[in-house]
């Protein structure tokens, strides 16, 4: 048994605690900034309430065995408010997130040896802050280390597709080429279906090829292949679909501009690699949300 901590309940968070919930066998504390009368979770077999320990203040944060943290990537700063006390065993910190800069986000606050970086895919959204939809299942991957067998250990017995992965930055930046092609969405405020127009198309697969290119520098393994496979997934997906960019500029929250093409046109420089697209996207979504 492990008490496990959850920061920040999103639609990620909430699915995460259903799943934690379901091994039967853990301690969940829900880290959020309002309280909550009640979380449910819709899995994809049944509505789940969760039973958990609800704390709003890091002053009242328990130490725990294990943190997850669940937030946005531009909101570093606000989950870090409740590392310390939370960690006060030297808690490892699993980082759950989009991008390829888990453990470089948190190295300010955690040891390094202590994150955990996490690859997540689930198609989930939050009706409301009480009420999550998670639409299908729910992959994680971290790196092959004694920590990542002990994250995957937790979810044994669940339906989530938890494992390690031997070459996890090849998984990230292939994530990360599906992620780089959403910003079309969020610049045109339109669902997966502007996916389907031509010229869409073609802005979306250079996007998805600078992306290739910068991670194959850092090392990822990414064929001529993947902007195609890019495309056709997002093509095969829903048409109505919204992709949490979007969905964060329909509501006017901040979005996760750096995390998705921003750090492809700064890793981009770095090696010397033109990134035109990205560069492009990036400079209108934010004057277009200044």
């Amino acid at each position: 048994m492990a008490r496990i901590a959850i920061v920040g309940v999103g639609a990620i968070g909430g699915v995460v605690a259903s799943l934690v919930q379901s091994a039967g066998r853990h301690e969940l504390v829900l880290c959020v900034r309002r309280p909550l009368a009640e979380l449910v979770v819709e899995t994809p077999d049944r509505p789940m309430r969760i039973e958990a320990t609800i704390v709003t203040d890091p002053a009242d944060a328990p130490a725990v065995d294990w943190v997850m943290v669940a937030t946005k990537a531009y909101d570093v700063v606000g989950a870090a408010k409740w590392l310390e006390p939370l960690c006060v065993k030297d808690a490892p910190v699993a980082v759950l997130q989009n991008g390829v800069e888990h453990r470089e986000r948190f190295a300010p606050f955690v040891p390094m040896q202590r994150i955990v970086p996490v690859i997540v895919d689930c198609p989930a959204g939050r009706k409301s802050p009480e009420r999550v939809v998670q639409r299908g299942p729910m992959s994680l991957k971290v790196p092959e280390s004694g920590l990542g067998a002990e994250f995957v250990e937790l979810f044994a017995g669940t339906l989530a597709d938890a494992a390690t992965v031997s070459d996890w930055t090849t998984v990230a930046w292939r994530k990360l080429c599906h992620n780089s092609a959403g910003v079309l969405s969020a610049l045109l405020l339109r669902p997966n279906e502007v996916m389907h127009e031509a010229a869409i198309g073609e802005v979306a697969l250079q996007i998805v090829r600078e992306c290739c290119a910068v991670g194959r520098a850092e090392g990822a393994v990414l064929s001529d292949a993947v902007p195609d496979e890019v495309l056709a997934a997002y093509r095969k997906a829903a048409r109505d679909g919204v992709n949490s960019m979007l969905a964060d500029r329909v509501a006017g929250r901040p979005m996760e501009i750096d995390a998705r093409n921003g750090v492809i046109m700064r890793m981009g420089r770095k090696h010397g690699i033109s990134t035109p697209s990205n560069d492009m996207a990036v400079a209108l979504l934010k004057a277009m949300t200044a």
